[in-house]
């Protein structure tokens, strides 16, 4: 039985709402953080596991990817290197609860299936590998060795590789990503779906596209040490916290910093380091100096007006530009001007807040832009980056100390596992060394990712899915949709540590295959092992969990692909997949062979801080794009069409949430208290549309489809006043997700776009 977990679903109507937080973390969040490990894990298993959250000697924080301090750049870490989310995400992975069969004996799937994604998670940690067979009510036990058969049987048994789709989370490991993108396209196909398509894929796409290479430029040491940091589309008071105490450094050093963004985030306003004496009796450190309140989708024509006046003021950086860039005449052409009237329209800024902006953009010697969501979630968030991409160029920002882009990733090793070959699209070189490397042909057609898959699954040109973590139906857009994918498909897989939304939309066959936690001890026939990962700045460094597994029925990532490649591939296939399960030594020397920037990789990990990527526009101001040359572009905004009577609506993460992962109903920085299907909006807009702050409303989008307008409800929301731009409001996903069109976009990187759903309120 699940010990200690809520037996009955919360009810998330007896909401309230009182002001928002003054200032992020401090005591408070302290307190929260530890009173919740000690409910999920007891105090003596608190007291041994969060002291060893992101140590040299211990293992990485399965939340965001916010790097660690360096020596080597100056800094030490603190004994307590974690956050009050990293806190709750450790005690959500080390919970002594327990789901195991005879909890799946009691409870059947359309039972699981009315449970609220919060009551699910709270369960406790898988135990045995689970199977729903065809015309079956409730998930049975089943060997492992035998449910690695029935999953290569039916994947033997499709018309082609390409009816089968491979799903990853940012939380597996380098080692597993590798083996699981090597055992995909031994299988022959290249249909590698993961979670960056839905996040920072748009940050991808611009920065390969002008800079050569689809990651961050900064380090840590970068940020700490700016003039000028730009937080634009990112609250990292709940979604990045230790990125808070990097700001504080910059402030404390006499930077400045600007927030862009359409909600006053308490995290960009004020912050309260519990770590020192300020932050526990004092009132924090004030972060930004200049908080923009843009209207959503309002950001590339605040950078176009940025770049005008920088272009107007004469403060380009001509020996850069002229060195390093190309097209910045055609650039120039059509940047010179700004209609004043239509980035009112477009931001909702006043023209004397967009020049004070500017200002210090000028005035600052070593500028670095930090986004998140915020941009890459829209129509025009490659276009959006772009321009922010510009701005940096104009002054010289690339390739210099304290200078740089800085795209924050929110999980932990999405980054990493892009860096092993989790990509639909990986470039000829690597397929190429992959082949080279262990004797097999590897196929070249791309893939689908993450919204192509879901459309294929609809179509029935997908009939197989296995997911590598995560939590693919809360993650993704239009849930309706993605539910009858789902449960369209032959084959539904899960490898998984909790319980969640996607187990209870099965396939006509689904299986639950339970992994080890990155909290746990991985022992293999070769011993004990530990794991890497890379962090947002490219920061390659190991991970090695303490505690007990939950279940001795577990195995690891590693462990799983290598047992399931030697069932599906059969015992002559060229690559020894037994000898990496054996010992992940073997997998990094692999590694090492393939990847770029990864040679000695076994040597180099064992670092005391690991090692940093390669990054040829940081390192040497080389930039491997098609000109040879760092890129400006041309972007042009399109203005969002917004009805009268709608709102233009985001989803966003409350702060007792991580991705799909609800911690509790509250969200402290926002003043909202047992509750999660609120719509935050404006008050004036409240009125304006004739309704009450409290109100009950459904929440509609619309949508224009081929055949008309097309409308997706989500039902029962209570309005909750709030500060937000007007005309904008705010939902926490994954509620709101049923109201994101699959077909709804960004383009180039087919990123949904989450930021800007036009949606109309109906009283219940």
């Amino acid at each position: 039985m699940s010990r200690g977990a809520p037996e009955q679903d919360i009810d998330e109507n007896a909401l309230r709402v009182g002001e928002p937080g003054r200032a992020a973390a401090g005591v408070k969040g302290v307190l929260v953080s530890l009173q919740r490990s000690w409910e999920q894990m007891g105090a003596a298993r608190t007291a041994r596991t969060l002291p060893l959250l992101n140590q040299r000697d211990g293992f990485d924080c399965p939340g965001c990817a916010w790097p660690d301090p360096r020596e080597e750049e100056g800094d030490k870490r603190k004994i307590a290197e974690f956050c009050e989310n990293g806190a709750k995400a450790v005690a959500e992975e080390a919970t002594t609860r327990r789901v195991g069969p005879e909890f799946f004996a009691r409870h059947g799937v359309a039972e699981l299936a009315e449970r609220t994604d919060y009551w699910l998670g709270q369960q406790g940690r898988l135990t045995h590998p689970v199977i729903l067979r065809d015309g079956d009510t409730h998930y049975r036990p089943i060997e492992w060795s035998e449910a690695f058969e029935v999953i290569a049987e039916r994947l033997r048994g499709l018309g082609s590789p390409d009816e089968a789709a491979f799903y990853t989370s940012g939380r597996t490991s380098n080692e597993a990503a590798f083996l699981y993108q090597l055992l995909v396209r031994s299988f022959g196909t290249n249909n590698l779906p993961d979670c960056s398509n839905m996040c920072h894929e748009s940050s991808g796409s611009a920065l390969t596209e002008t800079i050569g290479i689809g990651k961050g430029s900064v380090s840590l040491s970068d940020v700490e040490h700016a003039d000028l940091v730009l937080v634009v589309g990112q609250n990292p008071g709940t979604n990045h916290p230790r990125m808070l105490s990097s700001l504080e450094k910059v402030k404390r050093r006499g930077g400045r910093i600007i927030a862009v963004n359409p909600l006053p985030e308490t995290g960009l306003m004020r912050f309260k380091n519990p770590q020192n004496a300020r932050g526990v009796v004092g009132d924090g450190t004030q972060l930004a100096d200049e908080f923009a309140q843009i209207r959503i989708g309002g950001d590339l024509a605040l950078f176009k007006a940025l770049n005008a006046l920088v272009l107007k003021a004469g403060a380009v950086d001509r020996e850069f530009v002229d060195g390093w860039t190309h097209g910045f005449a055609e650039f120039a052409a059509q940047a010179a001007d700004v209609d004043w009237e239509a980035t009112a329209e477009a931001t909702g800024l006043p023209r004397e807040q967009i020049e004070r902006i500017a200002e210090m953009v000028i005035s600052s010697q070593r500028t670095v832009a930090c986004w998140a969501m915020g941009l890459t979630q829209h129509k025009q968030g490659v276009a959006t980056i772009r321009e922010v991409v510009n701005l940096l160029l104009l002054r010289g920002m690339i390739g210099k100390p304290g200078a740089g882009v800085c795209p924050v990733r929110g999980h932990s090793n999405v980054q990493g596992d892009r860096t092993m070959g989790i990509w639909e699209k990986m470039p000829e070189k690597f397929l190429a060394a992959l082949e080279d490397e262990f004797g097999v042909p590897v196929p070249r057609q791309h893939g689908l990712d993450t919204v192509d898959t879901i459309r294929a699954m609809l179509s029935g040109r997908v009939k197989a899915f296995l997911g590598m973590g995560g939590n693919f139906v809360s993650a993704t857009p239009d849930t309706g949709a993605t539910m009858r994918a789902l449960r369209g498909c032959e084959l539904t897989v899960q490898v998984s540590t909790k319980l969640n939304r996607s187990h209870v939309t099965p396939g006509r066959t689904a299986l639950i295959l339970p992994t080890l936690g990155r909290t746990e001890r991985d022992v293999q026939a070769g011993g004990e092992q530990f794991v890497t990962v890379e962090d947002s700045m490219s920061v390659v460094h190991r991970s090695r969990g303490r505690l007990k597994p939950a279940s001795d029925q577990l195995l690891s990532e590693v462990a799983i692909i290598c047992r399931l490649a030697r069932e599906l591939l059969g015992p002559q296939h060229p690559v020894r997949w037994e000898s990496f399960e054996r010992d992940y030594d073997v997998i990094r020397d692999h590694i090492a062979n393939v990847v770029p920037g990864c040679a000695d990789y076994n040597r180099k990990v064992r670092e005391p801080d690991g090692f940093v990527l390669p990054h040829p526009p940081r390192d040497s101001r080389t930039f491997p794009t098609a000109t040879g040359r760092a890129n400006f572009t041309v972007n042009v905004p399109e203005p969002i069409e917004v009805p009268a009577g709608r709102l233009l609506l985001q989803t966003l993460r409350s702060h007792d949430q991580y991705n799909t992962t609800i911690y509790g109903l509250s969200d402290r920085y926002r003043g909202v208290e047992d509750g999660r299907r609120v719509v935050l909006v404006h008050p004036d807009d409240i009125a304006e549309l004739g309704f009450a702050a409290g109100d009950l409303v459904d929440v509609i989008s619309e949508w224009p489809g081929e055949g008309g307008v097309e409308e997706r409800r989500a039902d029962r929301f209570r309005i909750v006043a709030y500060p937000t731009a007007r005309g904008c409001a705010a939902a926490y996903y994954p509620e709101a997700n049923p109201l994101v069109p699959l077909n709804s976009v960004a383009e180039k990187s087919n990123t949904p776009v989450s930021k800007a759903i036009i949606v109309r309120l109906e009283r219940r």
